[in-house]
């Protein structure tokens, strides 16, 4: 859940460079020349968040559509831009859309095109000798946040109107002890970190960020400007072959979990097993019932450009909301993505 303003701008010159040349997504498949190659790039390692794609992959529903596609997974030091604003990658995907929105407020040409999680995994964690249920309960509580996540509370705190000297913030690293050793009230992290969250503890009280007021989605996929243009077509049959892959991972979540180990052996089976119930739930809802996975409300896009504007992370002013989405594919897409809640 970064928003790195500094990963950004260290890669403005290559971004800036391929803004005035031409952008392609698509490369023949000297194997079929029926067949167009898609590079995926993620901005973190292959986890349980991709199952549907890697299942995708796995089941044929990519070369259904006629596609020959490569993930291009991310890391710490990965950048997620400019593979695809250079046309090395047909089109990326970010932890969280809030990465976007500051992507577009530096001049970068790329939109939403879907949402896979309806909302972000993000989470703070508490225990009942100081239970944190709602934002309220945050004021004189000790909270431990990442540094990168800072400004995730400071929205929050705005938009719920508290004044953050009225509670104690700490920087901590991804580890869940400074809560169990009672050095903090309250941690932060992804709820599909099942493994960290373990030493928690059952008791664990988990407040989500949809349950904070700000509106998040998450796993989101973006392409360029020019790419949705010129080759809608093309990230059309991506998406569809993805959106099969979540329906058949809700479909078999058992069988789907078992794929994506065996495609990437540094998962854990027993793990990933415990998660794949808190995967589908942030993936499908009342919404996706009605319109589709992959779906998103541009009315919780302009909320969020909203209030970061207001806690300043949009230091060359906020983006326009129009530049920030589109629905062409999933519109092209509509009749072929899971109506699953």
């Amino acid at each position: 859940m970064t928003m790195n303003r500094r990963r950004f701008l260290a890669n403005g010159a290559l971004i800036l460079s391929a803004l005035s040349g031409g952008l392609s997504i698509v490369a023949p498949n000297r194997a079929n020349a029926q067949s167009a190659k898609v590079v995926i790039k993620y901005d973190w390692l292959m986890s349980n968040g991709q199952i549907g794609d890697i299942v995708a992959a796995k089941k044929g529903f990519f070369q259904a559509e006629g596609l020959e596609v490569e993930f291009s997974p991310g890391g710490p030091n990965s950048a997620t831009v400019p593979p695809v604003v250079t046309g090395q990658a047909g089109l990326g995907q970010f932890s969280d859309s809030a990465q976007l929105l500051l992507a577009r407020a530096s001049g970068v040409p790329i939109k939403i095109i879907a949402c896979g999680f309806r909302m972000a995994p993000f989470a703070f964690y508490s225990l009942p000798k100081a239970p944190i249920r709602t934002v309220k309960d945050m004021v004189g509580k000790r909270i431990g946040i990442q540094p990168t996540a800072r400004y995730v509370l400071d929205a929050i705190l705005l938009k719920n109107e508290i004044d953050p000297s009225s509670l104690t913030i700490t920087n901590i690293g991804f580890d869940m002890t400074p809560l169990t050793t009672g050095q903090v009230d309250a941690v932060t992290g992804w709820i599909t970190n099942t493994q960290a969250l373990s030493v928690i503890g059952p008791d664990r009280i988990d407040l989500m960020m949809k349950d904070t007021g700000l509106p998040s989605y998450a796993n989101v996929y973006f392409a360029t400007d020019d790419a949705i243009g010129k080759h809608a077509d093309t990230l059309a049959k991506a998406m569809r072959a993805i959106a099969k892959g979540w329906s058949w991972t809700h479909e078999h979540p058992e069988d789907a979990v078992k794929l994506t180990v065996e495609a990437y052996p540094q998962l854990d089976l027993a793990v990933e097993l415990k998660t794949i119930p808190q995967i589908m739930s942030l993936s499908f809802d009342e919404t996706t019932a009605k319109d589709g996975w992959g779906t998103f409300d541009p009315h919780g896009i302009a909320e969020q450009i909203s209030v970061y504007e207001k806690v300043g992370q949009f230091k060359s002013g906020p983006p326009k909301l129009d530049d920030c989405f589109s629905m062409a594919i999933l519109e092209l897409t509509a009749g072929d993505r899971p109506k699953i809640g």
